[in-house]
């Protein structure tokens, strides 16, 4: 194994979030197959599983342990994804003691041992519970409501405490299986090893006796030692990628925000160097979300497209609506002017309003289950879009037209109707509706929104209502979060010319579009550099 050619593979093929944990899959597979040294009276599972069985006797007879519990040899079913020899594994609980912690984390004093806990930081305490080297286990869901999930693993050595909410594995012939292979092992498959043995509701968990179920692989311990300084290059590889891609996020958002929040003398320049630096903007998903962001708040800003003193001003459109309104709206008119109350520079020709002065709003009708069929017209419900406004009608749900009437029949949606979650764990989630769903009625949770008359570009709307969502987050966290449609209808919306708006939704198509091509670039680029990674390192890993 050369180190500097593994080095230069991982940088090379690597640089991607998933490209480290290829690399510990290639590094623990290949040591499964005894490929990562050679050693010449290699024991082989069975004498191993032999060996710590008579240190189990010997532990057991001195009185150091309990008598352990017989757990069935490992089958098919329970190994992770790409390994198919049972017999090269045994159970966690069949090669390694597993202790839950004793220590309140709440209630410790510090003091000079150290306190692991779920976080990365250990804390610190005046006692110690255990002696020895040992991987620790979380037996709690790393983010609660009901999801189960691990957000890491800890290996310690010495004298330590550990919280309550933990698990120690302490191998019985620590000679043999080592507790630092065992958490590089473990942490590398943590979510097919461990998180999926989480059981529970509201509170997820993991029980001591799920996790002796694991399988561990029994492998030389010249292989494992060899496959535990592979794993420590890993951790320099992975602090190196991640100092590079937090440089990386520094250079995207300072560069996005000089966009987001622009300076007209120098709103070109910056532009144009965003545009000539799409690559190292964007090497990841995530980052293509954000340029797709700031393309957003560009077309809303009017900073996409120039001005055309020949269009009809906004003025005009706006008075045009209110005519409308007036015709269509029940309610009176209690909006507040707009005049220096927004912090959106507009551009010559525009002109700010409240949201209710453009466009009416509807709230769905409250169908009951028992009205459902299986055929007749579509009652459009949340779970039948998702937040990239794709339908999906795989769960439908229809009322026959005889439960159709006057009241009901006002709730019925056309082409082109802008649908907006209000309430619960989507809200914000919008999507436009088109004839292939139709005929359709509106359920409750949601709204419709239309402009009055429409006077405006149906396409610049539905823009104008993703940008008005865009810091949604800070509702959904919140148990009953939701819209109040007075609090929405009174939101100040930058409004451009009718003209200028089409020629908008034109430049954002365009640019949208370029966001698509480098979504897809980067998904094949990281297909490809996986596949490099994984026939590099092979060639890198295996002894001659």
């Amino acid at each position: 194994m050369n180190p500097e050619f593994v080095r230069d593979a991982v940088s090379r093929f690597g640089d991607d979030p998933e490209g480290m944990g290829r690399f510990r899959r290639v590094v623990i597979g290949l040591a499964i197959a005894g490929k990562l040294a050679v050693e010449r009276q290699r024991q082989s599972p069975a004498e191993m599983l032999d060996q710590i069985e008579s240190e189990k006797t010997r532990l057991l007879r001195v009185d150091e342990i309990s008598k352990p519990k017989r757990l069935p040899p490992v089958i098919d079913e329970q190994l992770p994804e790409g390994f198919a020899d049972p017999s090269a594994f045994a159970p966690l609980g069949a090669v390694a003691r597993i202790e839950k912690g004793l220590t309140g984390i709440q209630g410790a004093k510090s003091g000079s041992f150290p306190l692991v806990v779920t976080a990365a930081e250990r804390g610190s305490c005046d006692h110690f519970d255990f002696d020895g080297a040992a991987t620790i286990v979380p037996l709690v869901s790393s983010t609660g409501h009901g999801n189960a999930s691990i957000n890491r693993l800890h290996y310690q050595e010495g004298r330590f405490a550990l919280g309550t909410i933990l698990a120690a594995i302490f191998p019985y012939a620590p000679d043999l299986i080592s507790a630092r292979f065992i958490f590089e092992y473990l942490s590398t498959f943590k979510d097919e090893l461990l998180v999926s043995r989480m059981t529970g509701t509201a509170n997820v968990t993991l029980s001591i006796g799920r996790i002796a179920e694991v399988p561990i692989p029994l492998i030389c311990p010249t292989v494992q030692r060899k496959a535990d300084e592979l794993m420590a290059l890993c951790d320099q590889l992975e602090a190196a990628q991640a100092e590079r891609e937090a440089a990386r996020d520094t250079f995207t958002l300072a560069t996005l925000a000089k966009l987001n929040t622009p300076d007209p003398e120098t709103l070109g320049q910056d532009a144009r160097f965003a545009l000539a630096n799409l690559a190292p903007l964007t090497t990841r998903p995530d980052q293509i979300k954000q340029l797709r962001q700031t393309i957003l708040n560009l077309a809303v800003r009017g900073r996409l497209v120039a001005q055309d003193a020949a269009d009809e001003p906004a003025s005009e459109l706006l008075s045009k609506l209110a005519k409308f309104r007036a015709t269509e709206r029940r309610r009176s008119d209690a909006f507040a002017p707009v005049e220096n109350q927004t912090d959106l520079p507009l551009p010559k020709g525009w002109i700010a309003a409240r949201f209710g002065e453009v466009f009416s709003i509807r709230t769905g009708y409250a169908f009951k289950s028992s009205t459902y069929a299986e055929r007749g017209t579509l009652i459009l419900r949340v779970v039948n879009f998702d937040r990239q406004g794709r339908f999906d009608l795989s769960d439908a749900k229809y009322i026959d037209g005889k439960h159709i009437d006057d009241k009901i029949s006002k709730f019925h949606l056309v082409e082109n109707d802008i649908l907006m979650v209000m309430v619960g764990g989507t809200i914000g989630k919008t999507a436009k509706v088109g004839t292939h769903i139709l005929p359709a009625l509106l359920n409750q949770n949601m709204w419709r929104i239309r402009s009055y008359g429409d006077q405006m570009s149906v396409d610049f709307s539905f823009m104008l209502v993703r940008f008005l969502n865009q810091n949604i987050d800070n509702l959904t966290n919140s148990t009953h979060g939701h819209f109040a449609m007075g609090d929405y209808e009174q939101k100040v919306v930058p409004i451009p010319p009718l003209a200028e708006q089409h020629r908008i939704v034109a430049k954002v198509n365009e640019l949208m579009a370029l966001c698509d091509g480098l979504e897809a670039s980067i998904t094949k680029g990281e297909q490809v550099r996986s596949r490099l990674l994984e026939a590099v390192l092979h060639n890198a890993l295996e002894p001659a």
